[in-house]
């Protein structure tokens, strides 16, 4: 949550802009760290069309959008690519946070072209970047991402993710290793740690320890924890990086760790 006990590595809800080597922008999710973004964008006084992924609708994933600068913006075009499940599409294309309940500006009042797709096969090109979706383990159903850019880099996105839930999977680790063996980057969200599981379990979000699993089965070269228990201050992410990367000093001496944090600017090789 905001304050200065997470002044270090932030309060807002999630949202990554990933920028391509050919310039196109990709935003993954619109949580309330949206807000920010779209004022730097608005800044940069970009044309082209941004293309917004969604892993699914939650609320924090979803709350920023109606403070988004570029939606007010006449000339501005955001893309919309398509949820998992034919509800998710609907609620997104009937713009229910644009409906004078949820929020005062209505649909049709916004200047911007907003344009969602309603199709895309198992991969599918935006700009210079091959895109891969795959069902994530999450209550409501949730999708995760990897980017493959022509210039060789690549990145997972996994948010919102238990590795071991109850029940049956819609994927597992060793699926979600696959899908992002030898990514440059791999984001995956880590909430909790083993002892919040006893009463968090099915809630669809990963243990720390599994997603050090997860990094050492893919290869990757750097591993970044993701989506942070809100109750958790810096200090205490500092403790879960600490104990992390001597982890996998000893079990995948090639990774790097990396906490997610606002405003952070990862370069990928």
């Amino acid at each position: 949550m905001p304050g200065a006990q997470t002044a270090r590595y932030g309060g807002n809800t999630v949202c990554v802009e990933v920028r391509l080597v050919d310039e196109t922008v990709l935003i993954l999710d619109g949580g309330t760290g949206i807000r920010e973004l779209g004022k730097s964008l608005a800044r940069e006084g970009i044309a082209r069309p941004l293309h917004l992924l969604l892993t699914h609708l939650h609320w924090d994933h979803i709350m920023g959008l109606p403070f988004f600068r570029p939606l007010y913006q006449r000339d501005a075009h955001l893309i919309v690519h398509p949820m998992w499940t034919a509800e998710q599409r609907r609620i997104v294309k009937e713009r229910i946070l644009f409906d004078g309940v949820h929020f005062p500006v209505r649909a049709a009042d916004i200047p911007s072209t907003m344009e969602f797709l309603d199709v895309c096969g198992p991969s599918f090109r935006i700009g210079s970047a091959t895109i891969r979706r795959i069902a994530l383990n999450h209550p409501g159903s949730a999708q995760g991402f990897r980017i493959d850019d022509d210039d060789g880099s690549s990145l997972a996105y996994l948010t919102d993710n238990e590795l071991s839930p109850p029940g049956t999977p819609a994927t597992s680790l060793d699926d979600l290793a696959k899908f992002s063996e030898g990514c440059s980057l791999v984001i995956h969200d880590a909430q909790y740690i083993e002892a919040d599981m006893p009463s968090k379990r099915g809630w669809g979000h990963s243990t720390i320890d599994s997603v050090l699993r997860l990094g050492q089965k893919a290869q990757t070269p750097h591993l970044v924890l993701f989506h942070h228990d809100p109750e958790r201050d810096d200090d205490a992410i500092d403790a879960i990086v600490s104990r992390g990367t001597e982890w996998l000093a000893e079990s995948s001496p090639s990774t790097l760790l990396t906490a997610a944090r606002e405003g952070v600017v990862l370069d990928i090789d």
